[in-house]
Parts: C-alpha cells; sequence; structure tokens
C-alpha cells in the first residue's frame, strides 16, 4: 500500500507546497489535489474520509445482497479537504463470479475518475452527449440521475458516468459482465448525509482496484 501522496491523474510523485509552489505539484500534470494513501475498509476509516470530503461519499445503500465496503481514497489535503473520493465495494457478481465497484466523485479536472476507468481525462468529455439517450439511470441522493456508458474504457471493465449534485459520478465495475449492476434501480446514499447508519456498514477486503 502506498505511503505518500500521488497524482490522482497517473499516480506519479508529487511534491509538497513549499518555497516556489503553494500547491501540490505533478511533473507531468502540474498542479494537481493530492491523493492520500487508499485507507482499508473500517467504519473509522470511511468516517475520516466523510468528514473531510467536499463532494459526495458515495455508497450504495442498501448493499446489494451479499457485498461489502472495500476500501476508500479521496485526493485533497488538510487545506483544501477532500476534492474527489472513491469508494470500493465488493461482492458476487450478477452472473456468477465476483465483482468490484468503484463509485467515484470528484469535481472538474481532478482526474480520478478517469484514471480508474482507464480512459484519457482528467473529465468524461465526448463520453457524455446530449446527442445520445442515457444508458441507465439510477438513484443518488434521493434523485434520478442519468449515467452514460463510457465505450472507449477498457475490455476488463464497464464504466459509466454522469452527473449528481453537480459533481462528476463516475462507476466503474469489474469484470465487464458486472456491469448489470448498474441496470438494477441501484440506490446511492451520500455519506456526509447518512449519520449513524454508517456504523451498520459490513466490511471485507481491501479492493486491489484502489491501488491501480
Amino acid at each position: 500500500m502506498r505511503g505518500e501522496p500521488s497524482c490522482p491523474k497517473c499516480a506519479g510523485r508529487v511534491r509538497a507546497p513549499g518555497l516556489f509552489a503553494d500547491s501540490w505539484q505533478c511533473d507531468v500534470h502540474g498542479t494537481v489535489h493530492p491523493l492520500q494513501p487508499v485507507i482499508p475498509p473500517s467504519v473509522e476509516a470511511l468516517d475520516v474520509v466523510v468528514h473531510r470530503a467536499r463532494v459526495p461519499v458515495w455508497m450504495p445503500w442498501p448493499l446489494p445482497v451479499g457485498w461489502l465496503f472495500a476500501g476508500v481514497a479521496y485526493a485533497g489535503d488538510d487545506r483544501s479537504g477532500g476534492r474527489a473520493t472513491a469508494v470500493a465495494c465488493s461482492g458476487p457478481g450478477p452472473l456468477g463470479g465476483s465483482g468490484e465497484l468503484l463509485l467515484i466523485a470528484e469535481e472538474l479536472g481532478v482526474g480520478l475518475g478517469a484514471r480508474y476507468a482507464g480512459i484519457d481525462g482528467p473529465d468524461p468529455g465526448p463520453a457524455i452527449s446530449v446527442d445520445r439517450p442515457p444508458q441507465t439511470k439510477l438513484l443518488a441522493a434521493g434523485r434520478p440521475t442519468p449515467l452514460w456508458h463510457v465505450p472507449q474504457a477498457p475490455q476488463d471493465r464497464a464504466v459509466f458516468v454522469g452527473e449528481a449534485l453537480g459533481i462528476w459520478l463516475w462507476a466503474v465495475v469489474w469484470p465487464e459482465s458486472s456491469g448489470m449492476l448498474l441496470y438494477d434501480e441501484l440506490v446511492l446514499t451520500d455519506l456526509r448525509e447518512a449519520g449513524t447508519e454508517v456504523e451498520l456498514l459490513p466490511c471485507g477486503a481491501l479492493s486491489p482496484r484502489l491501488l491501480d
């Protein structure tokens, strides 16, 4: 597991603010919101991210049957707060085997969602087009939220993206066949508003997808 912040766009090393720059810097991408080390799944660790986040911390709630919370990461620092969050869940795939789901909320330009999606970023770009209808919808914070399928993603995963509460919402699912989860009226809760219900969250093993 990484022990130092990294670039949310490329996982490269970043330099902390100092004498010559007042923001975190990546040699490739310039100013970035640093991706903090991935946090293994526990209610206490999740609570830390929830209280630092300035964007939603999305969780399917209730979780699909047999699914578990599998870790969390965020991009930002003590000064800026969390400007992107990534929550991992894992469980039985709808067609058998195991599945992994990452839900990423991020401000414009952070680039974390595109990185986990395996596409050029930092934002969805042509993936969201008013010229074609969304492929699916889910309920996010009580609001119907359209999502568009991203065909440019690698074949080992299914990627959907849209906007919820004015922030990018990415759903990245492994393997690709587990993308059927997104067609099953999935309900997302922003854990910043969940209160004590978070204490009931079942935790599993850390998802290796967060470390990619």
